[in-house]
């Protein structure tokens, strides 16, 4: 009896495989997923993350939640890129839940955190593999909350109600990305009107800016002291990013992309970027939002037209999603310049919102 020949590829170690797979694009790996059980476990395992964030290997991803107006769910879906270069398109996170989120969402590193959905529960979803996993709650219930992240750690504020006395009070809590704990809830005391309700707030410079549409204003941390942001309180702005202390949002009535930059403490429109501002424009574009990752700027925006006839008796409103990578350019005289990188239609679904769009480092 002849004795087997010896394998002539050895199996690697799990260290080794995870060294190998952290260095190939992240959108090779549906693909990779399908060669073997060990690949796909490989590829959906939290130590594959970890290793391409310890070498450096991490990259940007886009994240849409979409509201469907006939079932009323909101899902999770992704940026994919088909390889060899191929076109991009959103694919659905079946992991993730089908439901309502009332809540503050945010994106730190390779999470995505939803503060306050459920009440006041705390959601964080990791984006490497799709988990969710829940939180400590709020330390305190609070209504109309806006939310974002200094140095890893998320200021929540929002209006929170007195027992005693029977009124609403602006409070603020933070929560520790690091040590996932709450720290001690405080009373909002500040000098000035902060206005009945919020719809913004972003982090530039290690500070806090909220709006209210109608007054802006900028928190301190280090000192716990509110001012009010004149120059910012000129545009009412709205789900607002920020790329290098500039703040951009997309001006949905003046059909612009405006930037507002706060060293120069002053507004301006961003130039350029051609095809995707005209597409912007069609007075059949809707919800047009923005994200920042890596210094450059992502731009999503739906396109819809209604069908000449009813779906079902109902008329169908036939969405065409688009999502747009854009970099930036100050030059001479503080006027910015946005160069369009790449820009795809990643989806066609009818009835479809887009609700949130964020970019996560996996």
């Amino acid at each position: 009896m002849k004795s087997q020949a010896p394998a002539l590829i050895m199996p690697l170690p799990e260290d080794v495989m995870f060294d190998i797979l952290a260095r190939v694009p992240r959108c090779e790996y549906p693909t990779l997923s399908l060669v073997s059980k060990q690949f796909r476990s490989l590829v959906a395992s939290p130590g594959l993350y970890v290793r391409r964030s310890s070498l450096g290997f991490t990259e940007p991803c886009f994240y849409v939640l979409l509201y469907d107006n006939k079932s009323r769910d909101y899902r999770w879906y992704t940026l994919y890129r088909e390889a060899n270069g191929g076109k991009r398109r959103l694919v659905l996170i079946h992991s993730l839940p089908a439901k309502k989120l009332d809540a503050s969402i945010l994106s730190v590193g390779s999470s995505i955190y939803l503060i306050g959905g459920g009440r006041d529960g705390v959601l964080r979803i990791y984006c490497g593999c799709h988990t969710v996993e829940h939180l400590p709650n709020m330390p305190s219930h609070m209504s109309l909350r806006i939310a974002d992240v200094i140095d890893g750690r998320i200021y929540v504020i929002g209006n929170s109600f007195d027992l005693m006395k029977k009124k609403k009070k602006k409070a603020m809590v933070v929560f520790d990305t690091k040590s996932q704990m709450w720290e001690p809830g405080m009373i909002l005391r500040p000098d000035i009107d902060l206005g009945k309700t919020w719809h913004g707030c972003v982090a530039m410079a290690d500070m806090l800016y909220t709006t209210d549409y109608h007054k802006s204003f900028v928190y301190e941390p280090k000192e716990g002291k509110w001012e009010r942001e004149v120059m910012l309180s000129s545009k009412a702005w709205k789900d607002a990013c920020v790329v290098d202390d500039v703040l951009y949002y997309y001006d949905n009535d003046e059909r612009e992309l405006r930037a507002y930059d706060s060293n120069q403490r002053r507004w301006g429109v961003v130039k350029g970027m051609g095809d995707v501002m005209h597409m912007t424009r069609s007075p059949n574009c809707t919800g047009t939002t923005c994200t920042s990752y890596g210094g450059k700027l992502g731009l999503c925006f739906s396109i819809g037209s209604r069908l000449p006839y009813p779906k079902g008796g109902v008329w169908c409103i036939t969405m065409k999603i688009w999502c747009a990578e854009i970099s930036l350019e100050k030059r001479q005289g503080g006027d910015i310049w946005g160069k369009v990188e790449w820009c795809d239609r990643v989806m066609t679904a009818d009835n479809l919102d887009v609700k949130n769009f964020l970019a996560v480092l996996v």
